[in-house]
């Protein structure tokens, strides 16, 4: 197939994912798997599994830079940053048209009812992935051992990135151990990036919001919680927005399709109108870019490597525990009334019993029949 057309068919898939993913990363990556792996046999599920678990080791939102590999493998370079634009474009989009109507009208559109039935149906989803995932990550008892004390890990509360990188570590050196192989092995070197405050600015520009958010975005880990915690240190304590401001814009980063970080565009709308929106949102995503470039070549060579082929086994299967625990968690969030437990029953009843339905019509059928319910 030629380039031309390999870049038309990750633009449409992507594009596609970016209009319809709701339920955070952990959603995002399982329709993923689904898309590439299952339907199109872009890379097999080992693959898939070792980007997984070398995303979660960098920071930036995880699902978008999946895209970002999952691009490259099918058309190299341009491939990374067809994917990347497909699939945030939509969210950003969305996202500006909101941020232009809460600056004129002052509130957020009303669309609760039709987001309360893809909570529910985005759990079956995951489970799904978890099941295939966690079949090719459980290579060993010891393993599956791994995989438990991380799911444990995760739902007391320790950060994921911590849980990850122990679980490679430890993994690492026990297998190394037990198979006593003598292969030399270069070190690697964590790049550390460094936050810095800012100070209070009198006058804010386009090019100051870019920055902000360039800082961010090569510093972040973790959920939209904790972009939380970096932007009310940038923008509430310098004065830039309140913190209601900043609360309704995380509210839109979540009950948008696709990623979380879409936050800054509307952030970015507020400070300084469109150009704004366009420099918070190219800061905040631009790092995953240059991260993923980096890292995409890497790993078919840790793969080679036995110890770090034990460290990205160690990493994979701790990576399906920490889905696991957010499937728990939410479930425990979503699951609260008859409503949620109907949509969930039969979005699992049709993702498990009916294997070739997209997940596309699992999220429009539990969206739809969420705001049927809720109607009762």
């Amino acid at each position: 197939m030629k380039t031309e057309k390999k870049l038309l068919e990750v633009g449409k898939v992507f594009f596609k994912l970016g209009c319809f993913a709701f339920g955070g990363p952990a959603a995002h990556i399982a329709m993923m798997e689904e898309e590439v792996v299952n339907k199109r046999k872009w890379m097999d599920r080992q693959h898939y599994l070792d980007l997984i678990g070398a995303t979660n080791l960098i920071p930036g939102p995880n699902s978008t830079e999946m895209t970002m590999h999952c691009g490259h493998e099918r058309a190299g370079f341009k491939g990374l940053i067809v994917a990347g634009a497909a699939f945030i474009f939509p969210a950003i989009l969305i996202t500006g048209l909101l941020a232009y109507l809460y600056v004129q009208y002052g509130e957020l559109p009303q669309v609760e009812p039709f987001i309360f039935g893809i909570k529910p149906a985005v759990l079956a989803i995951i489970a799904s992935a978890i099941l295939k995932l966690g079949k090719k990550a459980l290579k060993t008892w010891e393993l599956g051992v791994l995989g438990v004390a991380v799911l444990i890990l995760s739902l007391i509360g320790i950060n994921e990135v911590i849980a990850l990188l122990g679980a490679g570590i430890i993994g690492a050196l026990f297998f190394y151990s037990k198979h006593k192989i003598i292969d030399q092995h270069k070190s690697i070197i964590p790049l550390i990036l460094l936050q810095s405050s800012s100070a209070t600015l009198l006058k804010l520009t386009s090019v100051k919001v870019f920055w902000t958010f360039l800082k961010v975005g090569s510093v972040l880990y973790g959920s939209g919680y904790v972009l939380f915690a970096y932007l009310d240190a940038e923008l509430v304590e310098a004065g830039w927005m309140t913190r209601q401001q900043l609360l309704d814009a995380i509210a839109v980063g979540q009950f948008t399709p696709g990623p979380v970080l879409s936050t800054a565009t509307f952030i970015g709308y507020q400070l300084t109108g469109f150009w704004g929106a366009v420099a918070a949102t190219a800061g905040i995503f631009l790092p995953s870019f240059l991260f993923v470039l980096i890292l995409n070549p890497l790993v078919p060579k840790m793969r080679k490597s036995k110890f770090l082929s034990f460290f990205l086994d160690s990493v994979n299967v701790a990576a399906v525990g920490v889905m696991a625990g957010v499937l728990y968690t939410m479930s425990v969030e979503t699951i609260t009334d008859w409503r949620a437990i109907v949509i969930a029953s039969i979005s699992l009843l049709i993702t498990f019993g009916f294997k070739k339905v997209n997940v596309m019509w699992t999220i429009l059928g539990g969206s739809g029949l969420g705001y049927l319910l809720l109607l009762m």
